[in-house]
């Protein structure tokens, strides 16, 4: 089957071409695909609610909203940002504590990093755990033995790593094994909470703007993450885990695509604005 064709048309004409690959996994059975459910990619963001169960693990005592920022990718709204803080100071740790870098187009503070909710998830896990602090993001170091070792029970396949842009170890799957994975979070160990902090908390999940805290709010039942480069991955309502990445890495293509593959009206058609607030063009499948 053919990947997802997503385009950009202005005034009827076709300007821009994105491929989506997609892929549903129920009971370890693929259910639905478009494109190559082979595909190779990196898990990126996409993968923190499987990052967070060494998190939900070791301070059982968390608050939901302090779990959900954890699996975030933030757009530094101030809620956002206070959830952070909040889970700094349960771990015992400081935003110098965090060994992430500053992020172009945010305040010259590691705290506003999109990444920064994970980076003090894990900081908390360390301290809990007795592990070191320094280092934390490094592959050899435990914690990120213990997720690797989170990953390929959950996908039932061993990655392929590399470093994220965050700093910390990502992971190299087929969409079909991340599907699998995301359908397996409810069944894992501390998956139930992840899942349940997310879908109570979508706004920190992303924020304005985000597909995946769009999704969780207006279709009650789903649970998604996105990932950089064009990832989207998360658990439908009948318990499928799915997997869609655009080829080259644009993320307009996701919501169309997305309606597409599931027949979810509300993301069929991202409107395109210019300068003056006009729409001049429409991102569709098409």
């Amino acid at each position: 089957m053919e990947p997802i064709r997503v385009v950009e048309r202005r005034a009827g004409t076709v300007e821009s071409v994105h491929r989506v690959h997609a892929v549903a996994v129920r009971d370890g059975e693929v259910v639905a695909s478009a494109g190559d459910p082979g595909f190779v990619t990196f898990f990126r963001s996409s993968a923190k609610p499987l990052q967070a169960l060494q998190l939900v693990r070791a301070r059982p005592d968390l608050d939901e909203r302090l779990v959900a920022i954890a699996c975030a990718s933030h757009r530094a709204e101030p809620e956002q940002i206070q959830a952070v803080r909040d889970l700094l100071a349960a771990g015992g740790a400081t935003e110098d504590d965090l060994e992430l870098g500053l992020q172009e187009g945010r305040p010259p503070e590691r705290i506003y990093h999109n990444c920064s909710g994970k980076h003090a998830g894990m900081l908390a896990v360390c301290r809990a755990r007795g592990w070191p602090t320094e280092g934390y993001r490094l592959p050899e170091h435990p914690l990120q033995q213990a997720i690797l070792d989170e990953v390929t029970v959950a996908a039932d396949a061993t990655p392929a790593t590399g470093t994220d842009h965050c700093s910390v170890v990502t992971f190299a799957l087929p969409l079909v094994r991340m599907a699998a994975a995301l359908s397996r979070l409810p069944e894992l160990d501390g998956g139930e909470r992840i899942a349940a902090a997310m879908q109570a908390h979508p706004q920190l999940i992303g924020g304005e703007g985000s597909l995946d805290t769009q999704l969780m709010q207006s279709a009650p039942g789903w649970l998604a993450k996105g990932g950089a480069e064009g990832l989207l991955c998360g658990i439908a309502p009948d318990g499928a885990g799915f997997a869609l990445k655009t080829e080259d890495g644009a993320f307009r293509a996701l919501g169309p695509a997305l309606s597409s593959f599931f027949g979810l009206d509300e993301f069929a058609r991202l409107p395109v604005e210019n300068s003056r607030g006009e729409e001049v063009a429409e991102v569709v499948v098409g």
